[in-house]
């Protein structure tokens, strides 16, 4: 998969492309639905996505608080398994914030990138102040040469499957849900970092990942999946992490703390992708580390039992 930052100097190759276009947070199945119809629209194209970096609403409110379901790295990851072959990263600021719906299907989609069609959500709004619509954007595609796609809005339960929906599920300690609506596990990825080495002195050690800059899933404990992504230990395991502040111990900077099953060596440095498949429990604070070190065991058993049932 190829990645193009700039609209304004596009490789020839890269130009002539059926592409999505959203900010695909989570790539979840409605992300998949929209990117299946620009696979389909035109056959003999690269198949693209047009998405943007950092995300807008990052851009425009840099101080509120974190909300993205995954990294740029991992969400390029993620649609690179979907078969994309042109990953549209576009740099978003000022200049490009500032275009008008009209400006932004001109400069950008028919003259900069010269994509050949492009499908969107029906709820999608575009340039400067939101203001131009799905139906806009096939009326200028009309007028400028590239083809149009409008998709329904996918349905789960209640929900409209989104970003914000699977953001709620997971707040509220449903990841389970939240798959539903991914059609994948909700991951973490990451580096491992150095971390207090307490798990190794109690017998359980952990591989410890920021979770800064993400979404923060319901602080608790959770059975998981874990891939390895590199290093020498690539691979995939199963285990139990916890997600917060570690209340045990005076934490105060929620992080993710992994132990894997049956694993034995040294992950410091590797890039490791934890899936959240069920919450077992909230944070919880114990009056020594006998009663910690029996919840972990008991924690520990539970989700093997759930994870073994996959």
């Amino acid at each position: 998969m190829r990645i193009i930052r700039d609209f304004q100097f596009v490789d020839p190759q890269d130009r002539g492309a059926s592409a999505a276009i959203g900010n695909f947070d989570g790539v979840h199945r409605g992300h998949q639905s929209v990117i299946d119809l620009a696979r389909n629209a035109v056959p003999d194209a690269p198949l693209g996505v047009m998405t943007f970096e950092p995300h807008p609403r990052e851009f425009f409110a840099p101080d509120a608080p974190a909300f993205r379901l995954m990294s740029a790295e991992a969400r390029a990851s993620r649609l690179e398994k979907l078969g994309v072959e042109r990953l549209y990263q576009l740099n978003f600021n000022a200049a490009l914030s500032g275009l008008s719906p009209e400006g932004f299907a001109r400069k950008v989609i028919a003259d900069g990138l010269g994509l050949r069609h492009v499908v969107v959500g029906s709820d999608f709004c575009f340039g400067k102040g939101r203001a131009g619509t799905a139906e806009d954007l096939q009326r200028f595609g009309a007028e400028m040469g590239f083809g149009v796609t409008i998709a329904p809005l996918m349905e789960y339960s209640e929900d409209t499957v989104s970003s914000t929906a699977i953001r709620r599920a997971l707040s509220d300690g449903r990841p389970r849900d939240a798959a539903n609506m991914l059609g994948h596990w909700h991951r973490i990825e990451g580096e491992v970092i150095g971390g207090e080495q307490r798990g190794r002195e109690l017998g359980y050690p952990t591989a410890n990942m920021s979770i800064d800059g993400l979404h923060q899933p319901a602080f608790g404990v959770y059975a998981v999946l874990v891939d390895v992504l590199d290093g020498p230990n690539k691979g995939s395991y199963h285990g139990a992490a916890s997600v917060g502040v570690r209340p045990m111990f005076d934490g105060s900077h929620p992080n993710i703390e992994t132990f894997l099953f049956d694993f034995t060596g040294n992950l410091y440095g590797a890039t490791l992708s934890v899936g959240l498949v069920e919450y077992l429990r909230p944070e919880m604070t114990f009056d020594g580390l006998d009663g910690l070190l029996a919840q972990m065991e008991a924690d520990c058993e539970k989700a093997r039992n759930i994870l073994s049932a996959l």
